[in-house]
């Protein structure tokens, strides 16, 4: 049977937008080359060689996985037709198919020399799995007070990891908008930052980039993703004499009404951008915007707050 579209019909799905835009194979992998990019000259130096350290090992566990896809097609299908994410992480997370991705990450690391790491392992390795899972658990409830600092990174990558595996095993998704902007339609997880796009069907797009699984989903520009509001936005970046004024790579968008701000990547201006990595060398404007009172909703799993 065939379905015959009205003029109005065709003009709306000829300049409809994609609604996703999935993360590539090599994510981690292209990740940890901007992290190491990144890191020369950085105050954070020492900690972006860290996490590229652990993309690398993501990457890894993503060519190799340790586990399958937990959700089967059935479940898949019911949650994407009653609009709900089909890898919920507030559910899976509890279920803890995800905890045998962070054994393998641990498993990628050598007995360290002393200091912070090796001291963070030591405590990853003496806990069991039902802490591994409760720390899981608070990580992706935003409750960074329940996790020691030093392990956010190691759980944070794990999650990551299987998140992003099962989300590109998933069969052509055709996800539905969550109910906020904000809110991955994949998985439920908080949006990390934004990403205003320069190629191809997606050109001059904005996406936002999944905290957890690294997900895209458009969502137009100039609307705060928080309360909606497009009214009185500004746009604060770091001074860079590199950039001609409004064409920095990295901008914030503030919103007077609500008192939140979400980074944006702006990839004509920067075509190495990349969400993560750019996000953590670039805390300077985090503390910038937290002395003029502007509040951060936008989790990084890589980095406890403070």
């Amino acid at each position: 049977m065939s379905t015959i579209l009205e003029p109005g019909q065709i003009e709306a799905s000829a300049v409809m937008p994609p609604f996703l835009h999935l993360p590539p194979g090599n994510l981690f992998a292209l990740r940890a080359a901007r992290l190491e990019q990144l890191a020369d000259g950085n105050a954070l130096g020492d900690y972006l060689h860290l996490v590229a350290r652990l993309c690398r090992i993501q990457q890894q566990l993503v060519d190799n996985p340790p586990s399958a896809l937990p959700v089967a097609e059935e479940r898949q299908r019911l949650c994407i037709s009653h609009g709900l994410p089909p890898l919920a992480a507030d559910s899976l997370v509890r279920e803890g198919p995800w905890l045998v991705w962070l054994q393998a990450l641990i498993a990628q690391f050598d007995n360290e020399a002393s200091g912070p790491l090796n001291d963070a392992l030591q405590l990853l390795r003496a806990s069991d799995e039902h802490q591994h899972k409760g720390w899981g658990i608070a990580l992706l409830a935003g409750q960074y007070d329940a996790v020691p600092a030093a392990l956010v990174p190691f759980i944070g990558a794990a999650l990551q990891a299987a998140w992003s595996s099962w989300l590109l095993a998933l069969p052509k998704p055709e996800l539905k908008p969550a109910d906020s902007l904000a809110q991955c339609p994949a998985c439920g997880s908080p949006a990390m930052a934004g990403i205003v796009r320069n190629r191809g069907k997606h050109n001059g797009l904005r996406y936002l980039a999944c905290s957890l699984c690294a997900c895209e989903w458009h969502v137009v520009r100039v609307k705060c993703v928080y309360c909606e509001s497009s009214k009185d936005l500004r746009y604060t970046s770091l001074e860079d004499d590199r950039h001609a004024p409004g064409k920095a790579p990295l901008r914030a968008e503030c919103c007077p009404g609500c008192n939140t701000y979400l980074k944006q990547h702006y990839l004509e201006n920067d075509a190495a951008a990349e969400a993560l990595a750019d996000d953590l060398a670039s805390l300077a404007l985090d503390i910038r915007l937290d002395e003029e009172g502007f509040h951060r909703l936008a989790p990084n799993l890589m980095l406890a707050p403070g």
